[in-house]
């Protein structure tokens, strides 16, 4: 009797997980978690092909974290030249013409992550959005300046003049500063805790592609700054107006 009873029980148990799941199945509850960060993941089909090679959002995250890192530094050099602009013109002309590389990868990171979460792609609704004040404010207004501020660099460096442009790189730098500063101080941690996973994981997929795109930044940004310094000569003998 006792044997009857237990079976009965598992049995019992059985039709209960077996009716869970097919009303689980019926109701399209997705039971997947997202991924660990430097855990291996199985390709997400809504992605395209080339982009699996970066580990999908999982990915995405270590790569606009790591050039993020990139970022921080770079620009804390180009900050400590405004300290003393007229002595450090040069590097600070040089730098800012440097940080357009990683500039442009860390928009597109952010970008595709923006378009790949809206088009309810699975790893990235399930990583979720940024909080409504980042969201709807400090980003919009933090891409903005940054394309504004580089743009009126670059057009400084074409046209070196004194005038609206000169204004509005000054304008834009003060707008910029404000809104980078939240965001660093509220994805600071976030970032350094992706870059520890992602390096202590280097065999994770797309480890060697992340770290390389961050390093093709670098060179392209060195190579245009080299390439355009010649321009900044009129501002460094006191031509401009």
């Amino acid at each position: 009797m006792y044997a009857a009873i237990v079976t009965s029980r598992h049995e019992g148990r059985m039709r209960l997980t077996t009716l869970s799941s097919a009303a689980a199945h019926i109701a399209g509850v997705q039971t997947r978690r997202p991924p660990k960060a430097g855990s291996r993941r199985r390709p997400d089909p809504d992605e395209p092909g080339a982009a699996r090679r970066f580990a999908g959002a999982r990915g995405n995250a270590g790569l606009t974290s790591l050039v993020g890192s990139v970022l921080l530094v770079l620009l804390a050099v180009e900050g400590a030249t405004i300290l003393r602009i007229r002595q450090l013109l040069s590097v600070h002309i040089f730098v800012g013409m440097l940080l357009l590389g990683p500039v442009a990868l860390k928009l597109a990171s952010t970008g595709y992550r923006f378009v790949r979460y809206y088009w309810r792609s699975g790893e990235y609704v399930q990583l979720g959005p940024p909080a409504p004040l980042m969201r709807f404010l400090v980003a919009p207004v933090l891409v903005l300046s940054t394309l504004t501020l580089f743009a009126s660099g670059i057009g400084l460096l074409a046209v070196p003049q004194r005038g609206t442009v000169f204004l509005l790189h000054k304008a834009s730098f003060i707008v910029w500063a404000g809104a980078m500063t939240i965001h660093v101080l509220t994805y600071a941690l976030r970032a350094g805790r992706n870059i520890v996973s992602d390096f202590s994981a280097r065999q994770s997929d797309g480890w060697v592609y992340r770290v390389a795109l961050a390093a093709l930044a670098i060179v392209v940004g060195t190579v245009t700054a080299i390439a355009t310094y010649p321009l900044a000569n009129p501002w460094f003998h006191h031509l401009v107006r």
